[in-house]
């Protein structure tokens, strides 16, 4: 998404109602990115994120390994937070900052570029903690097993999803009332997908521009041939909202050719 536009939409001539799908705290930090772009924000997360109340484990580990910014709060003041923090991406590492953990390292959005980095920093046989969800991916924690580091997971929080599709969205699909939506993880498109579905409305779901953060979050709406989706091609924000803008025959967005038609180019 690179090639795309990177003014206002009010400057393209277009501005898109948006579904923000992420949980919060984080899906109202980026609805309201979303509106500073000059579009419109409905900001419905299908995902409750609520701290599991399980403890650290003991000691004495040499470094975090996080892949979410959900799992910092639960850091936040412990006596964890003097470790070295290794970061996932950008917005986990701005999280781990922010609540005063350091130092802080990133890996650019990638679980497997965040084993590389580990592995070139820290020896092998060191004692890593990761504070994840209760759903998580194999990696990176697979990779650091098999190169001999000591691996702990900790479940710091959960996602829970709603029991039904929020009614806003609903109405707003009832009246193809929705342009694009965001997509954060696989968990929350899956869901997103699942509650719609569950509603009567995967029909009207299937119309609106699905924005993916990365090819294996948009692998659930690809499974159930929903067609109409992009992917960043980055994993991180800045690229993923720079794709709402309408997408440019120049871009190097990863997009389908059945996106909705009647986009305005800019």
């Amino acid at each position: 998404m690179r090639g795309g536009c990177v003014t206002p939409a009010t400057a393209c001539g277009t501005a898109l109602r948006v579904w923000v799908a992420r949980p919060l705290p984080a899906g109202a930090r980026t609805a309201a990115r979303v509106a500073a772009l000059g579009h419109r924000p409905l900001l419905a997360p299908v995902l409750d994120l609520a701290p599991s109340g399980a403890p650290a484990p003991e000691g004495p580990f040499d470094a975090l390994v996080l892949t979410s910014a959900s799992a910092v709060p639960a850091l936040e003041g412990s006596p964890l937070a003097v470790l070295p923090a290794w970061c996932v991406g950008a917005r986990t590492a701005e999280a781990a900052r922010a609540a005063g953990l350091a130092p802080v390292l990133e890996a650019g959005g990638d679980a497997l570029a965040l084993a590389d980095l580990i592995g070139r920093s820290l020896p092998r046989g060191a004692r890593l903690l990761h504070a994840a969800g209760r759903e998580r991916k194999d990696e990176p924690g697979d990779t650091l097993a098999a190169r001999g580091y000591r691996l702990t997971v900790w479940v710091a929080y959960a996602a829970r999803p709603l029991p039904a599709l929020p009614e806003p969205v609903a109405e707003a699909l009832d009246h193809d009332g929705l342009d694009a939506a965001l997509h954060y993880s696989r968990r929350s498109a899956a869901t997103a997908l699942g509650l719609a579905r569950a509603a009567g409305r995967e029909a009207a779901f299937s119309r609106v521009a699905h924005h993916c953060l990365s090819a294996d979050v948009a692998a659930p709406l690809v499974a159930a041939g929903i067609l109409s989706h992009v992917v960043a091609t980055r994993p991180d924000e800045e690229t993923l909202l720079a794709g709402l803008h309408p997408i440019r025959q120049d871009s190097d967005a990863e997009a389908s050719p059945a996106l909705r038609p009647g986009r305005e180019r800019c």
